[in-house]
């Protein structure tokens, strides 16, 4: 199969580096230290303490290459399409798209460029750190899950899943996988947009009554839009869960607190902007998740 991983950041430089073991990959980045260190050394990835190099195709331009069967994006959500537009020529009628991103409703983007039945949605359960350019921790494993919001009328994710089996990592194809995608939703658009707003670690959420009595309001707006969709949600399981996050990890730093501190854009548009836009195609309200949206751009204007 031939695939590009558009971001070669941690988790595209896993994935790519993985796929390169059985299929053509092609790792694309902005960054032209990056790519000329993958192309001069190869790809290292630090794996349970041992360091591994892969060989993947590193590059800045896909100008002249030929479509794609697989085009994987992990660039941030607010550059996904700047990255897909940069690079349409790789992408061709039988082109699949994949987002393993963070938050919720890449579709909506992503049917800009292919047909509803060639758009795999899903989460990772890996996670990792970049080293120094061309050198990434691989810091733990988990599922792939994919699915389609549609019928998979080709008969794709079978095969997909067969790629990712055979490459390392552990791939399941769910019937329902925008059910999946919100349950890993709930969180981040409580606890973590808390931290960001209010610039403090995990731990403060569930300790402070005004931090917590936003968070539980959060989440309550939040299920309501997902059974809004319909789809299952708990409110009081969610809140529990929630809860012993930030009560187990005292210290934590979220991404988007860490972005915001950093000066850097986040996420928001498609964690909390994604339960604003469920909000309005199902007709059930969500104030506090417009709020915090607007609160979070006010503070990247800073």
């Amino acid at each position: 199969m031939r695939i590009a991983v558009i971001g070669a950041g941690a988790m595209g430089s896993i994935y790519g580096g993985h796929l390169s073991l059985h299929h053509e990959v092609f790792l694309i980045d902005t960054n032209q230290v990056v790519v000329d260190q993958i192309n001069k050394d190869g790809l290292k990835l630090q794996e349970n303490g041992e360091d591994i190099i892969y060989h993947p195709t590193a590059l800045t331009s896909t100008e002249g290459q030929e479509p794609m069967d697989l085009v994987i994006l992990f660039v941030k959500a607010l550059f996904s399409k700047a990255a897909l537009t940069n690079n349409q020529g790789i992408i061709g009628p039988n082109t699949y798209l994949m987002t393993l991103q963070n938050g919720s409703g890449h579709e909506d983007l992503l049917g800009e460029f292919v047909p509803q039945n060639h758009i795999v949605i899903g989460t990772t359960e890996d996670n990792g750190a970049v080293l120094s350019p061309g050198y990434v921790r691989r810091g733990g494993t988990g599922k792939t899950n994919i699915g389609m919001l549609v019928e998979d009328v080709e008969g794709f994710l079978p095969k997909l899943k067969e790629v990712l089996d055979s490459c390392g990592f552990m791939g399941y194809v769910h019937e329902n996988i925008q059910q999946l995608i919100w349950n890993k939703l709930f969180t981040n658009v409580s606890l973590s947009a808390v931290t960001g707003v209010l610039q403090v670690p995990m731990g403060f959420i569930a300790d402070n009554i005004h931090a917590w009595t936003i968070t539980k309001r959060l989440i309550h707006e939040a299920v309501e839009v997902a059974h809004g969709l319909g789809l299952e949600a708990d409110e009081a399981e969610i809140t529990e869960k929630v809860r012993l996050t930030s009560v187990n990890s005292p210290e934590g730093i979220t991404s988007i607190c860490a972005d915001l501190k950093n000066g850097r854009k986040t996420e928001v548009n498609t964690i909390s902007g994604s339960v604003v836009r469920a909000s309005k195609k199902c007709g059930v309200p969500a104030p506090t998740h417009e709020l915090i949206v607007e609160l979070v751009h006010a503070m990247e204007e800073r």
